[in-house]
């Protein structure tokens, strides 16, 4: 009995191992740490029975998390932990993809995407690949996660997947999300305190799709949207940012006009987005709106 009771072991022991290095699941339980208070967004649901909750995984560890629809090859949002940095992309790195959507035997760490005639249909079946790219000319692909939110020449690399991206009409990406994206760099840098500030970037959907061939291969985004939530901020921010802590969020059209961003508070954007396709009346981004942890002192009687 006892060799049997050690083969037992063994055998659970390999099993958790398998399941700890799991990165595709029906839960972020494994990179909750990238959203405020451990607590994913709630609301925004997709088509449901084809969600996937990836801990994006690069170099053996969790970079960051998102939530992706398998049946749009589309990510929702991605969640992350934004670091203090001086902007610069990094620009050396393969585009990768995620292999447990295409079976789950494969690990956990995120891959280069092979060339296109090595492609199999399981992987090119389960999330966007390059050439789904190729005849879409006004769209570039925007990163949910932007490298230039990072600083770690590892995180920058892992936001280089495609299930962190989204097509975005080229002019809107390039000229005004970009710009944006920048704004809320600074703003971060020079004004949130503390240990962490939080992240989380999506879409809303269109119903309009990315085809190759007689085949829709993509979802395209109706609005790409932000939300950031800073509980350590600077008291003595000027006036003209100083209502945008704790919390604050943005959204704006995926389109080649009118692509304006609008800058709004968390609840505005929360309101907004309720109204859109897929998204449900208790839709909440962060726990509790995002609760300033700046204590205040009180001043002494006299």
């Amino acid at each position: 009995m006892r060799p049997l009771r050690v083969y037992l072991l063994a055998l659970l022991l390999l099993a958790g191992i398998w399941l700890s290095g799991a990165s595709v699941s029906d839960s972020f339980k494994d990179c909750r740490q990238f959203f405020y208070m451990r607590a994913a967004p709630t609301g925004i649901d997709g088509t449901r029975d084809s969600l996937k909750r990836i801990c994006q995984r690069y170099g053996d560890k969790a970079r960051y998390a998102t939530l992706y629809d398998g049946s749009r090859r589309l990510p929702l949002y991605s969640a992350y932990t934004f670091k203090k940095n001086d902007g610069k992309k990094r620009m050396d790195t393969p585009w990768m993809y995620e292999p447990q959507l295409a079976s789950g035997n494969e690990g956990g760490n995120m891959k280069v995407l092979p060339p296109s005639d090595d492609l199999e249909p399981l992987l090119q079946e389960s999330q966007a690949v390059l050439e789904d790219y190729s005849d879409a000319v006004e769209y570039s692909r925007g990163l949910l996660n932007p490298d230039q939110h990072q600083a770690d020449p590892d995180d920058k690399a892992s936001t280089y997947t495609l299930t962190n991206v989204v097509p975005q009409i080229t002019d809107f990406l390039e000229e005004t999300w970009s710009s944006y994206l920048d704004t809320v760099r600074r703003r971060l840098n020079n004004f949130c305190r503390g240990k962490q500030s939080y992240v989380v970037t999506g879409v809303t959907v269109s119903g309009a799709t990315i085809r190759r061939g007689n085949e829709d291969r993509m979802g395209i985004p109706k609005h790409v949207w932000l939300a950031y939530c800073c509980p350590r901020f600077d008291r003595n921010s000027p006036y003209e940012v100083r209502f945008m802590f704790p919390s604050y969020g943005a959204y704006a059209l995926n389109e080649q006009e009118d692509h304006a961003v609008m800058e709004v508070p968390l609840k505005t954007l929360e309101s907004f987005l309720r109204k859109q396709t897929d998204m449900d009346s208790n839709l909440a981004i962060f726990y509790e709106d995002c609760v300033s942890e700046n204590t205040f002192k009180k001043k002494r009687k006299r």
